[in-house]
């Protein structure tokens, strides 16, 4: 089943956790690798693994591995701000349906204005948002999914 990403208005405010700014919604790009995998076909929770992916539809995606449970975006940089760019990696840790089953670690560069990037360390709520975007969305889609 092709990836289908969320509406601009979520990805505008996961772009807020993330970036710290509410511009994020016009420059939502999706990658055609974003594929969510058969319920049955991967080894985690598959509302966390479809959850993760939506919410971080507006990074490009460098690796997902349904089996393990690690998704890995690429750097993302808005182009409203061009001198700081955001990396995450989304652990989901077990089967179920849990605030424990998720971990996500987010990773912040800026320039060093000589074309290069220097390490900078995100905001400490930035990873707590993101997992709480995670896990709304994924409670939105087994409510859907109970409904029928």
């Amino acid at each position: 089943m092709p990836f289908k990403s969320g509406s601009m208005a979520r990805a505008a405010l996961v772009g807020l956790a993330v970036m710290g700014f509410s511009s994020l919604g016009a420059c939502v790009t999706h990658s055609p690798t974003h594929v969510a995998p058969a319920p049955n076909a991967i080894g985690v929770n598959s509302y966390l693994w479809r959850a993760a992916l939506d919410t971080l539809a507006f990074m490009p995606l460098a690796s997902a591995d349904p089996y393990g449970g690690v998704i890995i975006t690429d750097w993302y940089i808005n182009p409203e701000k061009p001198d700081e760019r955001f990396k995450c990696t989304v652990y989901i840790l077990d089967t179920r349906l849990r605030g424990d089953a998720l971990k996500v670690t987010v990773f912040k560069e800026v320039s060093n204005g000589q074309g290069g990037w220097v390490t900078s360390q995100p905001a400490d709520q930035t990873s707590v948002d993101i997992e709480n975007a995670i896990l709304t969305r994924a409670r939105q889609l087994r409510v859907s999914n109970l409904k029928g």
